[in-house]
């Protein structure tokens, strides 16, 4: 199963030098450029790990691409994505987001069915990634 999350997801990866064309646009437009990471993609798992500080006063595409790769060497099995900030005024949020590494196996969700009170029905979400394996041993 392939996780969509981010503007991209639904494309093929994208290679390094789509990576840098995607870095300048940001940059360009003044926005704050982060790096971060999670073995638990789940969809309201939004906080994921940052790799180092957010790149505020950087402007080459380059230095977004050489953190990208230490992250990449750093969490080999685990996703990565990229986070451009807008801090305009009445702004303030997250403006462009794509992923740049998954693990080699991504495992999915399953939707597991609870009947509650009054025979009503919850659903929930869970990573196979979480389930599956012990704790530290998702992939």
């Amino acid at each position: 199963m392939r996780i969509t999350q981010g503007t991209f997801s639904f494309l093929p990866d994208l290679t390094d030098q789509q990576i840098s064309a995607q870095v300048k646009y940001a940059l360009g437009r003044g926005w704050a450029i982060s790096v971060e990471y999670t073995d638990d993609p789940h969809p309201r798992n939004t906080y994921w790990e940052m790799f180092g500080n957010p790149m505020f006063d950087l402007r080459d595409p380059a230095g977004v691409l050489s953190e990208i790769n230490d992250c990449r060497r750093t969490f080999p099995n685990h996703y990565v994505r990229v986070m451009a900030f807008d801090s305009t005024h009445q702004v303030e949020s997250i403006a462009l987001s794509f992923i740049v590494q998954r693990p080699k196996d991504e495992p999915g969700f399953r939707l597991v069915r609870e009947e509650i009170d009054g025979r009503k029905l919850r659903y929930t979400a869970q990573s196979y990634a979480v389930v599956a394996n012990s704790e530290g041993k998702r992939y």
